[in-house]
């Protein structure tokens, strides 16, 4: 029987069949030791193969089926093992905000590269609007040039006032989409919106660290009213990259792509090389200084000792 995977607990896992039943299934033993080396051999939004044991109460994974594609990271449990955040997606969705708390250009432009590698389509939100002064609106407005004219969707909402809320979920019909980002943003209050009856839990931003409180543990998909799937992640601090090379992190980069084929080697790293296309952007600012700091700050937290 073929169903899909709704959410894992690590031994496990949640999963839906065509018809809508749900069962709550372990795994066949073999996935723990064939090549794999995510410390989550099956992730939500995985199809597979189940069967019935002798107990018809419980059931086994018994096959996963080749993914269209994923979402991956380091595991913040073992450095040298990556963690699937989540598989088969339409689309990946970036709760970010300006303050309370802060996320980094850097933290996003992370984001976007991994969405980039496996070829899901990103869209980046901004909640918490209702919280912008001055400073906050004159550095949107540069955020929102910037990303935009790579080719991202950005979209602004309050959540406390209801504000482009409507617009968030269109762009989520008959859709897979990954909800991400930092603890308090607003995942989780976006989704009571949609689902009110499941009274997700949410936490105001520590007050000690300004960071979110972490309320989600396990990644788990819900299906959304208006067709198409959700799946909510646990707060993410970091964004580790894994399986990406230095050689090939501009190729990610959607407006250093376009441009690297102009730089004099094929080889270029677009450090301190003589005649590259990059820097040359950067210094007569068609690519934007803090994309390129970016580019700069992950090529050197590669460890390219795996390839």
């Amino acid at each position: 029987m073929q169903a899909i995977v709704y959410k894992s607990t690590g031994s496990r896992y949640i999963v839906k069949n065509k018809s809508g039943d749900t069962f709550n299934v372990r795994i066949k033993g073999k996935f723990k030791i064939d090549n794999i080396t995510s410390t989550n051999p099956i992730a939500v939004g995985d199809i597979v193969e189940i069967e019935n044991e002798d107990d018809i109460e419980s059931a086994i994974i018994t096959e996963i089926y080749e993914r269209k594609n994923y979402i991956n990271r380091v595991s913040p449990h073992n450095k040298n093992q990556h963690h699937i955040v989540a598989a088969n997606l339409d689309q990946s969705l970036l709760f970010a905000t300006l303050k309370e708390p802060k996320t980094s250009l850097g933290f996003i432009d992370r984001f976007l590269v991994i969405s980039e590698a496996y070829q899901v389509p990103a869209i980046i939100v901004f909640n918490k609007i209702d919280l912008w002064g001055d400073k906050e609106k004159k550095k949107i407005e540069h955020i929102r040039n910037l990303y935009e004219s790579i080719g991202y969707k950005i979209v602004l909402i309050s959540l406390k006032d209801n504000e482009g809320t409507d617009d968030l979920k269109k762009l989520l019909k008959d859709k897979t989409t990954l909800l991400s980002g930092h603890s308090g943003v607003g995942k989780s209050t976006f989704i009571n919106r949609i689902f009110p009856e499941l009274h997700l839990k949410t936490q105001d931003v520590s007050g000690w660290s300004g960071k979110g409180m972490h309320t989600t543990t396990f990644a788990e998909m819900f299906d959304l009213p208006v067709g198409g799937k959700i799946i909510d992640t646990p707060g993410i601090r970091e964004m580790g990259l894994v399986d990406i090379n230095k050689h090939e992190l501009a190729h990610y980069f959607p407006e250093m792509k376009t441009m690297m084929v102009n730089c004099q080697f094929n080889n270029c790293m677009h450090i301190n090389e003589p005649d590259c296309a990059i820097k040359k952007g950067v210094n007569d600012f068609t690519i934007d200084t803090d994309r390129y700091v970016s580019y700069l700050n992950i090529l050197d937290s590669i460890n390219d000792k795996n390839y």
